[in-house]
C-alpha cells in the first residue's frame, strides 16, 4: 500500500552557513596566532636588547679604569702586603725582606711604564710582574721546558728560554777574553744581537734588545757547580744593556741576587763596577749604571780590583 502522505517536508541546508562557522573559527585562530608571535617577537627582541645593553655596560666597566685609578701605582698597603706574605713563603729558596724590600722600593719609584727584566724563574716570579702591574716584565730562564710549563700555568707571564754555552769553572778565561775583545765583540755598549762576545747573550727575541730596562734584576742562571753555566753571561749582559739604552731614563737599576757567590762578586765588579754599586748585603748587590757613549772602550771609570766593593750593609 502506497503512502499518500502528503505533508511530507523537505529541508535543505544551505552550505554557506557552515563554511561562513569555520572562516570565522580560521580567522580568530589566526588572529590569536599572529597576536601570540608578534608577542614572542617582542619578548626576544627585548631580552635581546637588554643582554646587548648590560653586555656592553660590564665590557665599558672593566675596560674603563674605575675612578681613573686603572693606571696608578698599587698603593703602598698592597706592596707591603705583597712582600709580607712572599717573605713568610715555606719555599727554601725564597727572598727574605731585606732583599724584596729594596727592589720593590725601586720598583714603585719607577717612571710607568716601567721595564723590567728578570734573569731566571723563581719563587718571586708572580710578585715581579704583580709589583710591575702596568709595565713590562720578562723573565729569561734556562730550562726550556721550565720556561714552557711555567707560561702555560700562568699566561700572562712573558718568560723565554736561552741557551747558556758558558761554565761556571771557566770564568775567569772568560772574563779574560772579554776584556781583551772591550773595542770589538765584547764592547761595553753595542746591539748583542750582532756580536759573537762568548759572555754576551745574542739568541733572545729581538725586541729585548730594543727595549731600554729600567730595572734588571740576576737571579739565573744556576751556578752550584763547575759544569752548571753560572752567572756570568747574564750580568755581562745587564751591564751592556743598561749602557747601551737609547731613550728613557738614563740610569738603569741592576740588582745580583745571591751576592755573597763568587761570580756575582767578581763579575759584578768587572762589568758593572764598584764605583757604580749603590748598596750590598751578603745576598743582594744594587748598582746604578748610566748610558754610556757609544764609542766607550771601557766598563768602568775606574777600574778596582775584582771583588772590591761598597761595605756591607743590610
Amino acid at each position: 500500500m502506497k503512502n499518500t502522505n502528503t505533508n511530507t517536508k523537505l529541508i535543505l541546508l544551505h552550505p554557506y552557513i557552515q563554511k561562513q562557522g569555520s572562516s570565522n573559527r580560521l580567522w580568530l585562530l589566526a588572529f590569536i596566532s599572529i597576536l601570540t608571535l608578534a608577542f614572542l617577537v617582542t619578548l626576544i627582541y627585548t631580552r635581546e636588547s637588554t643582554f646587548i645593553t648590560a653586555s656592553t655596560s660590564s665590557v665599558v666597566a672593566s675596560s674603563t679604569p674605575l675612578s681613573g685609578l686603572g693606571n696608578a701605582p698599587l698603593p703602598a698597603t698592597v706592596i707591603n702586603t705583597l712582600i709580607h706574605y712572599a717573605s713568610k713563603s715555606n719555599d727554601t729558596f725564597h727572598m727574605p725582606h731585606s732583599d724584596l724590600k729594596p727592589i720593590s722600593d725601586v720598583l714603585r719609584k719607577c717612571s710607568s711604564p716601567c721595564n723590567f727584566l728578570i734573569f731566571g724563574l723563581t719563587p718571586e716570579t708572580l710578585l715581579w710582574k704583580a709589583l710591575n702591574h702596568n709595565g713590562r716584565t720578562v723573565f729569561i730562564e734556562e730550562n726550556r721546558y721550565y720556561a714552557a710549563y711555567f707560561e702555560e700555568k700562568h699566561p700572562e707571564i712573558d718568560v723565554y728560554d736561552v741557551q747558556y754555552t758558558t761554565k761556571r769553572s771557566e770564568m775567569k778565561e772568560l772574563i779574560a777574553s772579554a776584556k781583551e775583545q772591550v773595542a770589538n765583540e765584547c764592547k761595553p755598549v753595542q746591539n748583542l744581537l750582532f756580536s759573537d762576545c762568548k759572555l754576551g747573550l745574542n739568541d733572545l727575541p729581538n725586541h729585548v734588545y730594543e727595549v731600554d730596562w729600567d730595572v734588571i734584576l740576576v737571579d739565573g742562571p744556576r751556578g752550584d757547580w763547575a759544569d752548571a753555566p753560572g752567572r756570568m753571561s747574564a750580568i755581562f749582559t745587564a751591564g751592556v744593556l743598561a749602557r747601551s739604552k737609547k731613550g728613557g731614563n738614563p740610569k738603569t737599576h741592576v740588582f745580583l741576587h745571591d751576592f755573597g757567590g763568587e761570580v756575582q762578586k767578581v763579575c759584578g765588579s768587572e762589568f758593572l763596577c764598584s764605583d757604580n754599586l749603590l748598596e750590598a748585603s751578603d745576598t743582594l748587590g744594587h748598582y746604578v749604571l748610566e748610558r754610556m757613549d757609544e764609542n766607550s772602550s771601557q766598563y768602568c771609570k775606574n777600574h778596582s780590583p775584582s771583588g772590591s766593593g761598597a761595605s756591607s750593609s743590610t
